[in-house]
């Protein structure tokens, strides 16, 4: 049974940043529970098509910097993906820029927070909101439109009083 959509403000984002997350579905397969993730009207992705590795982060950490593997790197593959629409996949490559690996995977890696659980759902919150974003439909193109002859006549009427002013400007002729 699907659970009610909710807004989810991450730690460390503005409150312009919420995202509406919601578990479409928990379905047990083998032992193991598929979860669903619900991003947008038209954007879901599997749980399993996450795969988050932890690896020791640069920066602040006090004593347990040398001994904690506390930043993230979340990797998803466009190419694998079942669960997105192709157009958002195209979308999604182009939005992931240098983020975007030659196999077609995305990597985001997440290290701001000192703890692994506040890294882990930095990696989330950027991922779906680069998922977000991609799945808004893209602006129609522009209608190319011409100037109407009103204008273009006024145009051009302009030009000529402009030219006879500077051609007023001129020396005198000396006779």
């Amino acid at each position: 049974m699907p659970d009610a959509p909710a807004a989810v403000q991450f730690a460390g984002y503005p409150e312009s940043v919420t995202l509406r997350l919601a578990v479409v579905c928990a379905v047990p397969r083998g032992g193991s529970t598929i979860v669903t993730i619900s991003i947008t009207d038209d954007a879901a992705i599997d749980d399993s098509e996450l795969v988050e590795t932890f690896v020791r982060a640069s920066g602040p950490g006090g004593q347990n910097v040398n001994k904690v593997a506390s930043a993230v790197q979340l990797r998803f593959s466009l190419a694998a993906s079942a669960s997105l629409a192709p157009d958002i996949l195209v979308r999604l490559g182009a939005l992931a820029g240098r983020r975007l690996t030659k196999e077609g995977e995305i990597v985001i890696t997440a290290n701001r927070f000192r703890s692994q659980e506040r890294n882990r759902e930095d990696a989330r919150a950027r991922l779906f909101e680069l998922i977000a974003r991609a799945a808004e439909p893209p602006a129609p193109p522009r209608r190319k439109t011409r100037p109407p002859k009103s204008s273009r006549e006024r145009r051009l009427t302009d030009k000529r009083l402009r030219g006879r002013i500077k051609e007023g400007r001129g020396n005198p002729e000396l006779s």
